[in-house]
């Protein structure tokens, strides 16, 4: 049987006569939605696959499909004559464009049968003479074919024995997730490159026969950008040691343009002795003809670029914008070894390369070296690692998923650079051209897929709602790296007297599988985020501020806490001293945290609200309800029969006294930050680290220890365990609810111990509210309570509610795992401003 080999992206030519059988052939050996075939667009413009006065209109069309196709890396068959040569150079160079192979399958039909197939057609209107001049063109296609940019090309019998075999890019390591130690230009730096691996955690020795042996850290895999040689004192030591790596299976390696040119000298092309490689042919003449030849065969085998993990990272010497990843044409090739010039030459007669990272707006990680740089800056997802360790600058490595940086100094400049290249402090601060929200998001929907499974639709309609408040309303988007999500009430009680009731939350987790919850007291206080720094400085290297700052407190539309910068200042003072006492900076490795919290009291932040609606409605009521009061009452010494409504007014007047107290609660005078205290109850993250993956126990023991420092300004909140298999710690939860909403307290929290609950591979309610009868008198009105009122409540639906809890949680977890992660920061707005937008959802009002 033969076998027919195919690139798994390619732009695949059917090439015959008029009845030589290509689109049976497609049908046996491809997928439907693979072929486009040119009868078929003749038929989608003109209704009629045989009107020739469509075949500019139908190829077109083919064209515009097929570049779609290649566009998304599938393969592409093109069912047509294809016997003009200039019809195949117009489609090679399509596959060209879009930086695909291009394969040609020639089906070898004799003359006999196409004539005779011929005749046995009724959808064929045209005579044997044109079958017999597509065969002429049929035979000098023969002869041309194999010189026209054809990668693939196969003269085959339709109607023999055939597989086709899909063959994976060389490029194509997607099955390998790593993790990796991304290993910078080494340039002949044997030493420093020992020095490295060897912090990294790797074990070299070296055997009696010269070679290495490597034993990497357990389930790791150094990977090296290529320009292993030139300019350095030992390029034959680190080949030698990165072909014994790369052979053990403990290293991959790609190429770079230095490597590329020695290559060409081994294999005795005409190269320029320059730029270094001088240094390495003299170093090679001290080593045998085997090691030469060892030496060729290993460069000679390298590819340009890797995809890995999933297609999540992309190496490549040089760099690669997103239309290349994964593609093997010759162009990728070139961008990979030199990467993209402007034409232009600097002062010290180089070429200006075009910095394709400020436009790169890719999914993947995109880790590369070839220009040295004096410090390691993200940009738009991408990392230059190449510091200039032969110049005297550094060697680095990029460990993967981590994305930490690891680096070990020069110990000499080997070679003097052309262009100046001088070590600066590493920053990680967003750079310029990725610190802005893309304002495409508002265009259409988008989509946000999150790490913990959670995939969320944001609506047009509700994007240009959250840009509103975005634009008009948030802090500086730099500091804007999460918003906590809405919270879902229960299920409406079943008792007569409440709205919502501890049984309810308790029964919609045993449901979902959960028996131990901790529930924490609901303060009477505004959410707020805080983001502290331990010192003003990492606003400008970590947030990319432009000015040094503490850092910032925020509510939960992200809008600025503190319309007074001191107050602000005073409170993350006394944030940023707390956690310096307790030795969180050194003991998280860290210099910046992000707390979820409440900051009371309410009135703090809603003092307007509470005096001119909650007291005036509460004033106007009571004034006017006593006043009603007295003239029933006087209408009733009369013998007037207004009993009834006499009854209705004293309990609307009772039921206003309780409001008053109610909202009460939440009021008391505060002076700066005297008077004031900030609950947090999450540390959502620090550098490096998003803390979801720590139980709520541990979140409250370690806010305990920091609270301790401070307890004038900083509460710890109330909270008690509870078993669900164990009906007394059920009987002390309501209890303790009983007593904190009796005393006019706002209710619970109540929460799985897994920060990220899920239920049979689904994510369910991370928290659920739970509040007591007086605080819902404030939320639905003093009469909230009456007759036919409570009723009415309850007869709500939580079901949008819930769904809308979870995809805001999700998109604030995901939204702080791409900062950390130091994704760019419109990557990060994508979350951010998904719950924004999540938030103009309509819900049912009862909720």
């Amino acid at each position: 049987m033969k076998e027919i080999k195919l690139p798994e992206i390619a732009l695949v030519l059917l090439v015959g006569p008029s009845s030589a059988g290509k689109s049976t052939f497609a049908r046996k050996h491809f997928l439907g939605t693979e072929v486009i075939s040119s009868d078929y667009c003749r038929a989608l413009v003109s209704d009629d696959e045989n009107d020739l006065s469509a075949t500019g209109d139908a190829f077109e069309v083919l064209n515009f499909l097929a570049a779609k196709r290649l566009k998304r890396g599938k393969l592409t068959v093109i069912d047509a004559l294809n016997l003009h040569k200039d019809d195949r150079a117009k489609l090679v160079k399509l596959a060209k464009d879009n930086y695909a192979l291009a394969a040609a399958i020639v089906l070898d039909t004799p003359i006999r049968k196409l004539l005779e197939r011929h005749d046995g057609r009724t959808d064929r209107n045209f005579g044997r003479q044109v079958i017999e001049k597509h065969y002429d063109m049929y035979r000098r296609t023969l002869k041309s074919i194999k010189r026209e940019g054809f990668g693939y090309t196969y003269v085959v019998d339709p109607e023999a024995e055939l597989r086709i075999i899909r063959q994976p890019l060389w490029n194509n390591k997607k099955e390998e997730t790593g993790p990796f130690d991304i290993i910078g230009d080494v340039h002949g730096c044997f030493d420093e490159l020992q020095e490295l691996l060897t912090k990294l955690g790797y074990n070299l020795s070296k055997g009696a026969d010269g070679r290495y042996q490597v034993q990497a850290p357990a389930g790791r895999k150094a990977i090296f950008l290529g320009d292993l040689t030139d300019r350095g004192p030992k390029s034959p030591e680190v080949l030698r040691l990165v072909m014994d790596m790369v052979r053990s299976g403990s290293a991959l390696c790609i190429r770079g343009n230095h490597d590329d040119k020695l290559l060409r000298y081994l294999q005795g092309k005409n190269v320029s002795l320059a730029h270094g490689l001088e240094k390495s042919v003299q170093q090679l003449t001290d080593t045998s003809d085997d090691f030469k030849h060892e030496v060729s065969a290993f460069l000679d085998g390298l590819i340009a670029h890797y995809v890995l993990d999933e297609g999540k990272l992309v190496v490549a010497h040089a760099g690669l914008p997103e239309e290349m990843h994964g593609r093997a044409a010759a162009a990728v090739r070139a961008f990979c070894l030199y990467g993209e010039t402007t034409g232009e030459v600097d002062a010290f007669g180089l070429p200006v390369r075009h910095d394709w990272a400020k436009g790169y707006r890719g999914k993947a990680t995109v880790v590369y070296g070839h220009t040295p740089v004096p410090g390691i800056d993200w940009l738009n997802n991408t990392l230059n690692i190449d510091t200039g360790c032969v110049f005297g600058g550094s060697l680095t490595a990029l460990r993967y998923p981590e994305r930490e940086t690891v680096s070990v100094d020069s110990q000499a400049v080997y070679s003097e650079p052309i262009r100046p290249v001088i070590p600066e402090t590493t920053t990680t601060a967003p750079q310029p051209e990725d610190d802005m929200l893309d304002i495409s998001l508002v265009r259409e929907k988008y989509i946000v897929e999150t790490g913990i499974g959670k995939r969320v639709i944001v609506r047009e309609e509700n994007a240009v709602a959250a840009l509103e408040v975005m634009s008009r309303f948030a802090v500086d988007p730099k500091w804007l790296v999460y918003l906590p999500p809405t919270m879902s009430p229960p299920e409406t009680s079943g008792l007569p007297e409440y709205l919502e009731h501890p049984l309810e939350v308790f029964s919609y987790y045993r449901k979902n599988g959960v028996r131990h919850l901790i529930c924490e007291e609901k303060h009477m206080g505004s959410r707020a985020i805080a983001i502290v720094c331990k010192d003003p400085e990492v606003a400008v290297k970590r947030f990319g501020m432009q000015h040094a700052a503490p850092g910032i407190i925020y509510t939960r539309t992200g809008r600025r806490f503190f319309s007074d910068m001191a107050t602000e200042t005073a409170f993350l003072e006394v944030l940023q001293k707390a956690l310096t006492a307790a030795d969180f900076w050194d003991s998280f490795g860290t210099d910046w945290v992000c707390l979820d919290g409440e900051l009371l009291p309410w009135s703090s932040k809603a003092k307007d609200l509470v005096v001119n609606q909650y007291a005036a409605v509460g004033a106007s009521a009571s004034n006017s309800l006593a006043r009603a009061g007295e003239v029933l009452q006087q209408a009733l010494a009369r013998g007037l029969e207004v009993d009834e409504m006499l009854e209705i007014v004293t309990q609307r007047a009772q039921a206003i006294d309780q409001y008053i107290t109610s909202y009460r609660h939440y009021t008391s005078e505060t002076e700066g930050i005297e008077g004031m205290s900030f609950a947090p109850f999450h540390i959502l993250a620090s550098e490096g680290k998003v803390h979801a993956d720590q139980p709520h126990t541990w979140h409250m023991e370690q806010i305990s220890h920091i609270c301790r420092q401070d307890e004038l300004f900083l509460l710890l909140t109330s909270h008690l365990l509870v078993d669900l298999e164990d009906a007394e710690s059920v009987n002390t939860a309501v209890n303790w609810w009983t007593e904190l909403t009796a005393a006019g307290g706002e209710g619970m929290v109540v929460k799985p111990l897994d920060f990220v609950p899920t239920f049979k591979d689904r994510l369910i309610q991370p928290a659920m509210k739970c509040r007591g009868s007086e605080y819902l008198r404030i939320v639905y009105g003093p009469e909230y309570d009456l007759s036919g009122n409570l009723e009415r409540l309850k007869q709500r639906h939580v079901k949008a509610k819930r769904e809308l809890a979870l995809q805001e949680f999700a998109l604030g977890v995901e939204a702080l795992e791409r900062f950390v992660r130091h994704e760019p920061l419109r990557r990060v707005h994508e979350c951010v401003f998904g719950v924004l937008a999540l938030e103009s959802e309509s819900v049912d009002p009862r909720l």
